[in-house]
């Protein structure tokens, strides 16, 4: 991708933006974008969230949440017992739209348990923003059943859907078959309501596996996102060696791993029986080589209104955005940004004021904010 430097004064044009000291202009499909540094000297950031009116939320996955402010940090008080372990910590967050009511957000996290044992967890609780920021009132609302060893493949996206329930996705834990049993929360979608308690129309809510089971068959979903033009539930997962997914998880459905994959094993031996196989579900997209993908977002502002309804998703191993563009439920193009420029992109969200933000994962990794250059 062809750019060109240039450095700028302090921006206080939108959101967060008085920390930002200077800015990238890159050539793009909607002509040149400015890509701003709001916050840095984060170490290894998995997720960013915007509080309304009040600054932005980044997780560290050693176990710390910050509250950032005109790029100043300070530590967020409160949070729940985290094992930071391998890919492991603490992992995303959300802010439930009707924070200014009340308040609420939502984490999820590697979770200690019996033992040396880890799982994945979520809480939710109060953020209090009066003198230093902490949690009030956590409570846990879900705990991966059962706990596994080792430090691989979380998931752990969090997605607020449009009924008022909460979508969260668990990975295999490395160890492949549990995605593919129902009496285990090991590799699926996971809904609850915000209380923790299961909805009465999940598919196996009334027998037949885990209540707070959605979906299954699923690698390491590391990436969810909601779209706003119909709230559909849509997962980005990382594959073996080749077959990263982009899916739509629908009620009760079987997305294959590790039965059937578009990719290989990291040996280059063969996944299970290919990539069909009767009751599974096919890819919306996949990926191959892999790109290692993360956070993902559908771009809904008003700044880049060629781009809005796409489908961003952030790759760790091309450290790159990739921009799919959307035609209905179809996935039809693919641009890729800022490729090498930045690092491991660990995670892509639409802002309030429009721009396009991402994290990098590196330690320090920082905050980025992405707007028409001119």
């Amino acid at each position: 991708m062809l750019y060109r430097l240039t450095f700028i004064g302090a921006l206080t044009t939108g959101l967060l933006c008085a920390g930002a000291l200077q800015a990238q202009v890159f050539e793009t499909s909607v002509g040149e974008v400015s890509v701003e540094k709001v916050a840095d000297g984060f170490e290894h950031p998995w997720a960013l969230a915007f509080v309304p009116n009040e600054g932005l939320l980044v997780t560290e996955r050693p176990g710390r949440l910050q509250f950032v402010v005109d790029g100043v940090s300070t530590e967020v008080g409160g949070l729940p017992d985290i094992r930071e372990i391998g890919q492991g910590g603490l992992l995303d967050v959300v802010v439930s739209e009707d924070f200014a009511d009340t308040g609420l957000i939502f984490l999820t996290y590697s979770e200690p348990a019996p033992g040396r044992t880890v799982r994945t967890a979520a809480a939710r609780a109060r953020l209090a923003l009066d003198g230093l920021p902490r949690l009030e009132e956590l409570e846990v609302i879900f705990r991966m059943e059962p706990a596994t060893s080792g430090g691989r493949h979380f998931g752990s996206r969090i997605v607020l859907a449009d009924d008022g329930t909460l979508l969260i996705t668990t990975g295999d834990r490395g160890e492949r078959d549990p995605a593919q049993d129902l009496t285990s929360h090991i590799g699926k979608t996971i809904r609850i309501n915000r209380d923790g308690s299961v909805p009465a129309d999940n598919p196996f809510a009334n027998g037949g596996g885990l209540p707070e089971i959605w979906s299954y068959g699923h690698r390491n979903p590391q990436g969810a996102a909601k779209r706003p033009s119909d709230g559909s539930y849509w997962t980005i997962e990382h594959g073996a060696r080749g077959g990263d997914e982009v899916n739509r998880p629908e009620a009760g459905k079987n997305y294959g791993w590790p039965v059937i994959s578009y990719g290989r094993h990291y040996s280059g031996f063969k996944i299970g029986v290919g990539a069909e196989a009767p009751g599974m579900e096919q890819p919306v997209y996949y990926w191959d080589p892999s790109i290692a993908p993360s956070g993902a977002a559908f771009y809904d502002g008003d700044l880049f209104p060629n781009w809005r309804g796409d489908l961003f998703v952030g790759a760790l191993k091309f450290q790159l955005i990739s921009r799919l563009e959307m035609d209905g439920d179809r996935i039809v193009g693919e641009e890729r940004l800022f490729t090498e420029d930045f690092g491991r992109i660990r995670d892509v969200r639409s802002g309030p004021d429009g721009a396009l933000w991402f994290l990098t994962d590196d330690d320090p990794g920082a905050v980025y904010r992405v707007t028409p250059a001119n």
